[in-house]
């Protein structure tokens, strides 16, 4: 696997140029807006009799369609750096795209959605412990604190103080997808590879594409669809308008922008900005969905974004030490 990039806030670009931190910031969570509107978005697929898993394929294809010519004109004809990256492309198409897709599906198949996006979510926690031990990158304790608010705030954006049943399969398949959010935000960081941010989203959708409809023909991920209407706010549209919103928006837009703001900020900062894509959730629940969050939830947001504040302050006092252990 290619040595990941050390997690510096602020990658430097062309010519040892010092990226824009904002740039990254806007990038991350016009990402993570894009990435949130998913669920409001499938949500009334899925009750029209649309499967998850048909769902989620379209999306991806969708995606990797608007997408890859693009990442074949970012390469300007260097297909060296395509073939010098395979397996990390399939890495990311597997375990990025279509890991993190199919186990959190499975996962809410087994359990409520607030835990299993809340055991999905703790993989920044899981980025800070690579860098620490591939690295050598150990945390401050102004960065664990921020981590700490942070979760704090998914508990209450996710309402889970009232307590939740969980299944021991739907831990394991949320756990599965937690690895794969960590992949995304893990490999979207590494920046010595020389693959344009476009062509490694390209890549990643192609694979995961082919991946999930593996799944799709072995009978691993049941694929059922309907021309139905579906409703939004009360306002009834075609079938194809949402899953068209769902590709171009929720795939193209959130993945191309997800990489180039980890690219800038590094890929802790950009895992720990990613979890306002809770927020945004709850936000696109509201508005197409009539779901008005609770006063908890928006405070929840509220610390969530503390939390980055702090994490983003926490990483001048990251210190490097000789890791332990040779990943």
């Amino acid at each position: 696997m290619t040595t990941m990039a050390n997690d510096t806030s602020g990658a430097t670009g062309a010519g040892g140029r010092r990226t824009p931190a904002a740039t990254g910031l806007v990038l991350a969570l016009t990402s993570a807006v894009a990435f949130g509107l998913s669920g409001a978005l499938a949500r009334p697929l899925l009750d029209a009799g649309w499967s998850a898993g048909a769902v989620v394929l379209v999306r991806i294809a969708l995606g990797a369609l608007v997408v890859v010519p693009f990442g074949v004109r970012a390469l300007h004809g260097q297909w060296h750096l395509v073939r010098a990256n395979a397996g990390l492309i399939g890495l990311y198409g597997l375990l990025a795209v279509a890991g993190a897709q199919f186990g959190y599906f499975s996962a809410v198949a087994h359990m409520q959605v607030g835990p299993a996006l809340l055991i999905e979510y703790t993989a920044p926690a899981a980025v800070v412990v690579w860098f620490w031990l591939r690295h050598g990158q150990r945390p401050g304790p102004v960065t664990l604190g921020g981590a700490a608010v942070c979760a704090l705030g998914l508990v209450l954006v996710l309402d889970l103080l009232s307590g939740a049943d969980l299944s021991t399969t739907g831990v394991l398949w949320a756990l599965g997808a937690m690895v794969g959010c960590a992949t995304y935000f893990i490999i979207n960081g590494d920046d010595s590879t020389g693959l344009p941010p476009l062509s490694l989203a390209a890549g990643g959708l192609l694979v995961g594409t082919a991946a999930l409809g593996l799944l799709g023909l072995v009978g691993l991920m049941p694929m059922h669809a309907t021309s139905d209407q579906v409703t939004y706010a009360g306002a009834s549209v075609d079938w194809w308008l949402p899953m068209l919103a769902l590709g171009l928006v929720t795939a193209a837009v959130a993945y191309v922008t997800g990489i180039g703001a980890a690219r800038r900020l590094g890929s802790r900062l950009a895992s720990f900005v990613a979890l306002s894509e809770v927020v945004a959730g709850v936000l696109w629940a509201w508005l197409l969905l009539d779901q008005l969050p609770a006063p908890v939830q928006l405070l929840g947001g509220v610390l969530i974004l503390l939390g980055v504040v702090g994490v983003k302050l926490g990483e001048r006092d990251v210190a490097t030490v000789e890791p332990d252990l040779e990943v």
